[in-house]
């Protein structure tokens, strides 16, 4: 028996993690892959409500993004912009919800 987040193993009957407290697992998941992902700039704001809305429906979308620099002290004190980034394969589709909701012209 293995926990699941701190890898320890037990001998059976063992169900719980004596550290961490949580139920023991016959085997440990196996580790996320973590690769290289291109993000590509498709717009900047200065608005936090932007970034909150344009959020809300690329999650909806299931659009994979980050927004660069949207701490809100930046935006107002630094003077800065957000940058909204999406993978590269996704860029064409985010610019088109973009263009639907009125944030980037049509081209």
């Amino acid at each position: 028996m293995f926990c699941p987040k701190c890898k320890s193993e037990y001998r059976d009957g063992f169900y719980k993690c004596a550290d961490c407290g949580v139920d023991l697992v016959a085997q440990i998941p196996p580790e996320p892959e973590v690769g290289y992902v291109d993000l590509v700039e498709v717009y900047s704001t200065y608005q936090q409500s932007d970034i909150a809305f344009i959020k809300s429906v690329f999650d909806g979308e299931g659009i994979t993004y980050f927004f660069e620099g949207e701490s809100s002290i930046m935006l107002v004190a630094a003077g800065a912009y957000a940058r909204l980034l999406v993978k590269a394969e996704e860029v064409q589709r985010a610019k088109e919800i973009l263009q639907d909701l009125g944030f980037i012209e049509r081209i």
